[in-house]
């Protein structure tokens, strides 16, 4: 590993910051082809502002380099007074041999020094990690303040759906880098350690780059390519000066003006945006080096008669100009403006001062008149419009026949019941959009769901999807209310569920342990059977696809209910599968579908597994606090199984209050849900079958220890919460409003 340190300050000689900045010739201004202005500077100390800017200049080699002091495998290629500087960047590396072996690891450890006044920036730079079968992450800090993010990139066993030019997840992926960023720590790390792949891309790749330089190719998998074109890379750095001044402001700066940086009588004070410090600038009308006394001077924009800002008289002014038009013309004189008319001797000034009086006039009363009528037809207009175009009149004609709960709303009756969309109404948001808590006319509490897209080249079967699942009536999926098409994006009205998520009741230090091993068990039971219901009990199968404690809701008594079917699917009664862009939630995701692409209904059954889990230990599906190979929660219960540590990784709660022959089954059955091979899993009906067995079993402890026993004849017995009659319920609606950007889209860590 390679751990580059930014210090830019070891052992050097401190300069006060009240020494005057200097610009005499004995002080070195260039180090090969590079500039060096104030305040960086080589050589005595009144060449450079302080310590934090000496530059080092290594002439020993053809063409001399710049260095940071302190640093001097960092090379400095550039340094430009609007407070950007750039360094030579540099990778991460780990290739695999043909067996899956490390056969190399260099990974980068970048930091500055506590006090310094540099900061990676944030508009300008994007880390880049290249590869196929791969997850990079960073950790780094920004103060006292830690961050951790990553992306994970995934191709095919040979490289077709590598795209050269796109860097979204298909042998290329790019995370953005956080204000303030001091320092961070590059992890690399293969799902498979490239056996898949190893054949066009033995080694992956991780590099900060300024974003504007990089374009992904495929021929960079193959590695050589991509190292040669590395070295010609380099990352942008901020850099202010004052960086002592937290939460202070320009006006503290100018008060101990024998420290303030801003020299030249010209020039103006800027707050960072980027960590904590100001910068100077030449005021407007001006350039050159803020920095120095008498260092922004006038820019005279008269100095090029062919390409000044004047048609005919231009006069240059301190940081200004003025033009003017010559005797017998009118008009301000500019090229971007009027420019210059002559004046004709017959002009009717009295009838144009008139005509325009008079026509102002008019159009004052007109508008005054018209305004309402204009912008209340519009507004209606545009209702209209946004209402057909979203598959209204096609809903309207599917719901005319029915007598039901669902309704269609107007704009105005969901305004009204979020009052007009208040921030103090929200209850969650993500990725999809924005859930609003509202109350109705009625006194009904509805939660709303307002998405970000549409993809309106599918509204027929966004319609079709919203009139079958409006009328699933299970206890334990959350119902769809109604919707309203009058906006650009329809929303949703959904029952409001009172109690918050599962996850939160797990997680939370709030509500840790807050749920007994029984009502654990009674919602487990409760949404594998909402979970068969829609495989099987449903007009048509749904794949619900994205299965976690958090789409599972609680209400007062801590009933479960199935949410969030942003990411399912219908399923068509003569197909068992389908294919599809790899959608889900690390941590719950099917590693047969993720590598197959092929949803099934045993999908859902491995995430349903995982929660599951998650209910006997309490532990997280992701957690960076456990090994590198139990990170994943599957992965960390499934070895402790193996190993006969079951005991070990349940949590007390669960320990105290289950029997051993009870704990051991409910085990064994979340292991049988995450078999790597999805025809290996039960089906969800079996699954909720053996859970009513197990909550039996926990209720009278003395039945006997074979709770499996004449389970296959419940198969065929209907589940509890549904209805002979009810086809389906919650909408597919994301289906259509948000797709997905590709395939591996990286979840944040945190």
């Amino acid at each position: 590993m390679i751990s580059l340190l930014l210090p830019l300050v070891l052992c050097f000689l401190v300069v006060s910051e009240s020494s005057a900045p200097t610009t005499s010739p004995s002080c070195q201004r260039t180090c090969g082809n590079i500039s060096i202005p104030y305040p960086f500077g080589m050589g005595h100390p009144t060449c450079f502002r302080d310590k934090w800017f000496e530059i080092k200049c290594n002439e020993s080699s053809t063409t001399p380099k710049a260095f940071l002091m302190g640093q001097n495998d960092l090379e400095l290629l550039n340094i430009s007074l609007q407070g950007h500087l750039s360094l030579r960047s540099w990778m991460s590396q780990r290739c695999y041999n043909q067996d899956g072996n490390v056969t190399f690891y260099q990974t980068a450890s970048i930091s500055f020094i506590s006090g310094s006044p540099y900061r990676f920036s944030n508009t300008r730079n994007k880390f880049t990690a290249i590869g196929c079968d791969m997850q990079s992450y960073v950790e780094g800090f920004m103060g006292t303040r830690q961050f951790r993010s990553g992306c994970m990139s995934y191709c095919s066993s040979d490289n077709s759906t590598v795209i050269g030019g796109s860097c979204t997840g298909i042998g290329c992926c790019q995370f953005a880098v956080p204000r303030g960023l001091e320092g961070f720590e590059v992890f690399l790390d293969s799902l498979g350690n490239q056996k898949i792949v190893w054949g066009y891309n033995p080694c992956r790749y991780t590099f900060l780059a300024e974003q504007d330089e990089y374009v992904f190719a495929s021929s960079d998998l193959s590695g050589s390519n991509l190292v040669d074109r590395s070295r010609n890379l380099s990352v942008v750095v901020d850099w202010v000066v004052g960086n002592d001044l937290w939460n202070n402001t320009c006006e503290v700066a100018r008060a101990n003006m024998s420290s303030y940086a801003c020299r030249s009588e010209n020039s103006d004070c800027y707050i960072s945006s980027n960590g904590p410090g100001y910068r100077c600038n030449c005021s407007l009308g001006y350039e050159g080096n803020p920095y120095v006394d008498g260092g922004c001077q006038d820019i005279n924009e008269c100095r090029d008669k062919d390409n000044n800002p004047c048609i005919d008289i231009c006069i240059n002014t301190p940081g200004n100009y003025s033009c003017s038009c010559p005797k017998g013309t009118h008009g301000d004189g500019r090229k971007d403006g009027d420019g210059c008319t002559k004046y004709n001797k017959e002009f009717p000034v009295l009838k144009v001062v008139l005509g325009t009086g008079f026509s102002l006039l008019f159009l004052l009363i007109g508008s005054t008149w018209t305004h309402w009528i204009f912008k209340k037809r519009k507004l209606m207009q545009l209702k209209e419009k946004f209402f057909q175009q979203n598959g209204g009149l096609m809903l309207q004609k599917k719901i005319s026949y029915r007598v039901g709960a669902f309704k269609i709303f107007t704009t105005e009756e969901l305004e009204r019941a979020t009052e007009n969309y208040s921030i103090n109404k929200v209850i969650g948001q993500g990725g999809y959009g924005i859930v609003y808590k509202g109350t109705l006319t009625d006194n009904r509490i509805v939660a709303i769901k307002k998405s970000k897209i549409f993809n309106g080249n599918q509204i027929e079967q966004f319609i079709n999807e919203v009139d079958i699942l409006s009328q699933i009536n299970h206890r334990n999926v959350v119902k769809l209310l109604g919707c309203c098409l009058e906006t650009e994006v329809p929303l949703l009205v959904y029952e409001f569920v009172s109690n918050g998520t599962l996850y939160s009741h797990i997680h939370d230090a709030n509500h840790a342990s807050s749920i007994s091993l029984e009502n654990r068990l009674r919602i487990a039971t409760e949404t594998a059977e909402a979970l068969a219901y829609l495989h099987s009990a449903a007009s048509m199968p749904i794949f619900h696809r994205d299965i976690k404690s958090a789409n599972i809701l609680l209400d007062h008594n801590y009933t479960a209910k199935v949410s969030d079917f942003g990411a399912s699917r219908l399923i068509p009664n003569d197909q068992t599968q389908i294919t599809t862009l790899v959608q889900g939630t690390l941590g719950y995701l099917d590693p047969e579908y993720f590598q197959t692409g092929q949803l099934t209904a045993k999908s859902d059954v491995y995430s349903f597994g995982v929660v599951l889990v998650e209910l006997l230990t309490g532990e997280k599906p992701l957690s960076f606090n456990r090994s590198e190979e139990e990170i994943n929660l599957s992965m960390y219960f499934i070895s402790a199984m193996k190993g006969n540590r079951l005991f070990e990784v349940l949590e007390d709660r669960i320990l105290n209050e289950g029997q051993e022959e009870q704990l051991m089954a409910i085990a064994h059955l979340a292991e049988r849900c995450m078999e790597v091979k999805g025809e290996e899993r039960p089906t969800m009906k079996e699954v909720a079958v053996e859970l009513q067995g197990l909550r039996r079993f926990h209720d009278h402890p003395w039945i006997n220890n074979n709770i499996h026993e004449g389970t296959q004849s419940l198969l065929h017995e209907p589940l509890e919460g549904s209805t002979g009659e009810a086809s389906r319920q919650y909408s597919l609606e994301d289906e259509f409003i948000v797709s997905l950007e590709h395939r591996n889209s990286y979840h944040s860590y945190l």
